[in-house]
């Protein structure tokens, strides 16, 4: 690769991290070509990107991002593959769904919404994190449930009240 090509794959990586907020880097070496097909189609379906990269451009396109890694780019070592995702949990629970057939792919880290989450063992607390739909879901539940309960209270209230004029 040429200083040209490398400076370009620098500026690409660094233009995919500033558009995201959810990134997570993984090792997926040792799966069979099968596998990883499947895992591609998987994160696909699922509106993740997953492209393997080089760690000293990834670690270079971090240091250039505007975004503060921290501490995450000192998980770049061996193979890496990157996901990005609008959708907090979505590679986690995609990698967790594939571990349950092999070893890998291995968590190495995360960048979510400004948190970083280092180690293979933060993958179940990634993949249980709840998206954004999830929890306006909720919210909007919440706030509905007291409005309703008055509604229902209300209309047992004249129900029971038209019963009364009828006798």
């Amino acid at each position: 690769m040429t200083r040209e090509e490398k400076s370009i794959a620098i500026e690409d990586l660094t233009a995919q991290l500033a558009g995201s907020n959810i990134i997570y880097i993984s090792d997926i070496s040792g799966l069979n070509a099968e596998t990883t097909s499947s895992l591609r189609r998987a994160c696909f379906k699922a509106g993740i990107k997953l492209e393997v990269v080089k760690n000293t451009l990834l670690a270079k396109a971090m240091e250039a991002s505007s975004n503060d890694y921290g501490d995450l780019p000192s998980v770049l070592s061996g193979n890496s593959a990157i996901f990005i995702s609008d959708v907090a949990n979505a590679p986690g629970k995609i990698i967790k769904d594939f571990r349950k057939k092999s070893a890998k792919p291995v968590l190495k880290g995360a960048y979510i919404n400004s948190e970083i989450y280092i180690g293979d063992d933060q993958l179940e607390v990634l993949a249980t994190i709840k998206s954004k739909e999830e929890l306006l879901g909720e919210l909007i539940g919440l706030l509905q449930s007291p409005a309703q309960r008055i509604i229902s209270a209300l209309q047992n209230k004249f129900a029971g009240s038209e019963e009364e004029t009828e006798a």
